[in-house]
């Protein structure tokens, strides 16, 4: 067997160790670009108190306010635009505190700026630009997760969306690894119940398809196992009760084993769809990779009986077979959606029926392409109808 694995230089994990931030940042230099993207931290001083910390550094702070969105072309090319006209060097760096939308969109800027052969972020987009390629690193960028979901502190890529036309794609390079990622759980704590759920059924939905995906590998399915034996008990008591220490921290450790793993081993139906449903219907990310993945397990189990069975014995071994574990599975799963608060059809999420095949064609992206069993647009059409 063959693979690689790739992560960050150095993970940084724990409660309150946010406060490292800028004695890891003076290490590349002396000026920082923060871009943040969560207006309650700016409300409650988090964000103030970390820029006092730089400043206690030495360090020059740059501030940039991240969309409350998921990032657009426009966004990132503003950003670049922004960095550009400060003359930055590999003596500077950037800072993403914020969810899985600010650090892709500080992942992305952090690329184009140092990558002028292109006059947009959208030349070096999968399959809707030029064709065109990072070659030059970044500049440094140090990813700091407020959520514990989308795992893009760890991965080498960063989703970019547009509505005219629309598509949802990824700007992808192993150069655009963050240099050093810090996860302080205790900076999900203010977020609310629905996008806690929302976030961490997005985790969820990674370490289940990374496990199973047709380019699976040992190490990412080890952490795999590990971030869903902490995420599927961690997650409804963390809905219920977003103080939890104990459960932040599991939600957190999850969602970073779960970004190792996708960025090593790839994903799947659920998050292919996802993505057509980001583009065409905006529907949160989150939320789409949770409606679809009951739907996703079901299509998968003729062909990952086995593996999901596996997944089953993390948490109950009585079932006589594989094919009982891995029902059992997929059961477990849809209970989980329900019990955090997921709707189980589309057109609860607004999407219209006559939208349905522009989803199929939306979804032909790099996630499916890591699907374990390969769907027709005919099959792909008629799952979702079933769904609707």
């Amino acid at each position: 067997m063959n693979y690689d694995f790739l992560s960050p230089t150095q993970i940084v994990f724990g409660w309150g160790r946010r406060s490292e931030l800028g004695k890891l940042a003076a290490k590349f230099g002396s000026r920082l670009f923060l871009v943040s993207g969560s207006r309650t931290l700016e409300r409650i001083g988090v964000i103030a108190q970390l820029v006092a910390g730089f400043d206690q550094c030495g360090l020059k702070t740059e501030r940039f306010e991240a969309a409350s969105r998921e990032p657009e072309v426009a966004d990132v090319d503003l950003l670049v635009e922004e960095f550009l006209k400060r003359d930055p060097t590999d003596r500077d760096v950037v800072i993403a505190i914020g969810g899985g939308s600010t650090i892709d969109l500080a992942k992305a800027a952090a690329a184009v700026a140092t990558n002028r052969q292109g006059s947009s972020v959208v030349d070096f987009l999968e399959g809707v630009g030029r064709g065109l390629q990072i070659t030059h690193a970044p500049l440094n960028l140090i990813a700091v997760p407020t959520t514990s979901g989308t795992g893009t502190e760890v991965t080498k890529n960063a989703v970019i969306s547009s509505y005219q036309p629309a598509f949802k794609k990824s700007l992808r390079s192993d150069l655009m690894i963050p240099r050093v990622v810090l996860v302080d759980p205790e900076l999900s704590v203010s977020l609310p119940h629905e996008t806690t759920a929302y976030t961490g059924m997005d985790a969820i939905t990674q370490l289940i398809e990374s496990y199973i995906s047709r380019r699976a590998a040992p190490i990412p399915q080890a952490l795999a196992l590990s971030g869903l034996k902490l995420a599927i008990p961690a997650l409804p008591a963390v809905v219920r009760d977003g103080t939890s220490r104990e459960n932040r921290e599991a939600m957190s450790q999850a969602a970073l084993l779960s970004g190792l793993a996708l960025a090593n081993s790839g994903l799947g139906l659920a998050h292919g769809v996802a993505a057509a449903l980001g583009s065409h219907c905006r529907v949160p990310h989150g939320l789409a990779c949770a409606v679809m993945l009951p739907a996703a397990l079901r299509f998968n189990l003729s062909v990952r009986e086995t593996e999901l069975a596996a997944l089953e014995r993390l948490f109950d071994n009585s079932h006589s077979s594989d094919a009982e574990s891995a029902k059992a599975f997929v059961s477990r799963i849809v209970e989980l959606c329900r019990e955090v608060g997921v709707p189980p059809r589309l057109r609860e999420i607004g999407v219209g029926i006559e939208q349905l095949p522009a989803l199929v064609s939306g979804s032909r992206g790099n996630s499916m392409s890591g699907n374990p069993r390969d769907v027709s647009d005919h099959e792909l059409l008629e799952i979702l109808q079933q769904m609707w």
